[in-house]
């Protein structure tokens, strides 16, 4: 029969209310970014985010990254939830194969940027093209955020 002091919670296992400051923060972060093109939108870093999310099998965390991703489409004008579409098939799919294929860190690092970037552009294409919407609008401005993110992704 089980005691009392069996049955109590733990303390130590409750999550901690940190990431939902970070949820905020960035809610104010992208409305800026829309506003000032100089603002990387952050989009490798949260494709990252998303992909630890997933590899460590945390549903809390996935759904704080995909809360977020919303956010990110809701302010740039994309499809609901074509970024969660996007970032599970690349990770299941294309980022087995860069894992297997380059050795050193920095060079995932870098491919994961260039990935969310170029390959959501290219995403978005293929399913304006398949539904008859109008195309994705790309700006010079990518060139700088894949530069300034991959700073920020050499962090994590």
């Amino acid at each position: 029969m089980p005691t009392f002091s069996n049955m109590q919670r733990n303390l130590s296992y409750k999550k901690p209310l940190i990431p939902l400051i970070y949820i905020v923060v960035f809610i104010v972060y992208s409305s800026l970014s829309t506003i000032y093109p100089i603002l990387p939108p952050l989009l490798a870093v949260l494709f990252v985010l998303y992909a630890k999310a997933i590899k460590n099998e945390d549903f809390f965390f996935i759904a704080l990254v995909a809360f977020c991703l919303v956010i990110f489409e809701s302010n740039f004008g994309y499809q609901l939830f074509s970024t969660l579409v996007y970032f599970t098939l690349a990770y299941k799919f294309i980022i087995p194969k860069l894992i297997q294929n380059f050795s050193c860190n920095s060079c995932i690092k870098i491919s994961y940027v260039l990935l969310a970037y170029l390959g959501y552009y290219i995403f978005l294409m293929l399913v304006s093209k398949i539904f008859l919407l109008p195309p994705p609008a790309i700006n010079y401005y990518i060139v700088y955020y894949i530069v300034i993110e991959f700073f920020f992704v050499s962090l994590l």
